[in-house]
């Protein structure tokens, strides 16, 4: 007796299934490299066609080089400062980590995120492989990485609510803007109401981190990724360890977390400043609102870094509100060169020149958020 199929010409279920299988790793190849294509190609369209069309190179560079040198050290002190704000979240989160540590392991995360394939999720890979090697138990490497990820997700989803706010106190709207407030609400609202719900009681916990699991798995099953390990168990650790260190110290973090954000957004203003962009061009809540919906659209890992899209999205929308265009190109690409490249600069250096502990450390389980 044969098995079905085998000489009928039809493939056997056995070897269905592994030819699914062998196809799985060409299927996945070839979703990167059309990833990978599509997000150089908006890369390359926008500094080689749509910014040139914006404005011409020669004359934000004639721009650039009319600096003086007290605005370059205006620009230079704005870095520093938004820099050094990198390591105060960590620092509160993760007791007996010290400044030092902080920047390095920060500023080693992004880089890493930004090079390298994967974004965010890469970051938070090198972060917790420092920590570990640093000897820090792994719930509270888990408690610092969570933590920190949500304060600055609720942070982003914040700031547009806040900018439409002012904009119409200004008398000024943007349908755009508008838009990614109200999605921003939505999510906001949905986000921390989740987390109240976690940090209330240990079944609610559970509960929650169930659905959520159940929800996620579901998700990766449509795109053939496998099943999440966290669950309802992890959410009761979760609020079992972050509960009380919320109650004490909440304010700080979230102090901490908005001078991390706002100093981002000095870097920008300066910049417009600096360029030539005044106040009656584009005013100061217009920066804001241009720079807290780029914010938002970059968290979307289109491309390395938001490449590409942080620059068009942010010329365009100064640029409507009134500003000039190589003025406002010229603050766009050195805004973006003073968050980029002392990051990857000083965060590559960070990652290629720590060391490891020579103790294995125990492996870190994450609650997922948002």
């Amino acid at each position: 007796m044969t098995r079905a199929g085998s000489r009928s010409g039809q493939p056997s279920a056995v070897s269905g299934g592994a030819e699914e299988v062998r196809g799985r790793p060409k299927r996945r190849l070839l979703r990167k490299i059309i990833l990978a294509t599509v997000s150089g190609g908006i890369i390359v369209a926008t500094f080689a066609y749509f910014l040139p069309t914006i404005a011409d190179y020669g004359a934000v560079w004639g721009i650039v080089q009319t600096l003086s040198w007290a605005q370059i050290a205006g620009l230079i002190g704005a870095t520093v400062v938004n820099l050094a704000t990198f390591a105060p979240p960590w620092m509160i989160t993760l007791p007996g980590l010290s400044f030092l540590r902080a920047m390095q392991m920060t500023q080693a995360s992004t880089a890493l995120s930004i090079v390298l394939p994967g974004g965010a999720a890469v970051g938070a890979a090198g972060s917790i492989a420092m920590l570990r090697a640093w000897r820090f138990r792994a719930a509270d490497i888990a408690r610092a990485v969570t933590l920190t990820s949500l304060w600055n997700q609720f942070m982003n989803l914040l700031f547009p609510i806040v900018a439409v706010f002012l904009l119409a106190i200004e008398g000024d709207q943007t349908a755009a803007l508008a838009t990614a407030a109200f999605i921003g609400v939505a999510v906001l609202g949905v986000v921390v109401g989740l987390f109240v719900l976690v940090l209330v009681s240990n079944r609610l916990a559970n509960d929650v981190g169930d659905a959520i699991a159940r929800l996620t798995n579901w998700t990766l099953a449509e795109i053939r990724r496998g099943p999440v390990t966290w669950g309802g168990e992890s959410f009761s650790r979760f609020r079992r360890d972050a509960g009380d260190f919320l109650e004490k110290r909440w304010h700080v973090l979230t102090l901490a977390a908005l001078a991390g954000s706002l100093t981002v957004f000095a870097v920008l203003l300066v910049s417009l400043r600096v360029m030539g962009v005044t106040a009656a061009q584009v005013t100061l809540v217009e920066a804001f609102a241009a720079w807290s919906l780029v914010r938002i659209i970059a968290s979307i890992p289109i491309t390395p870094g938001g490449f590409g899209i942080v620059e068009l999205g942010l010329t365009g929308t100064l640029v409507g509100f009134g500003g000039h265009n190589a003025p406002v190109v010229a603050a766009v690409l050195v805004y973006r060169f003073l968050t980029v490249v002392p990051t990857l600069v000083l965060g590559l250096l960070a990652a290629f020149t720590w060391r490891r502990g020579q103790r294995r450390p125990e492996p870190v389980e994450l609650v997922a958020n948002s």
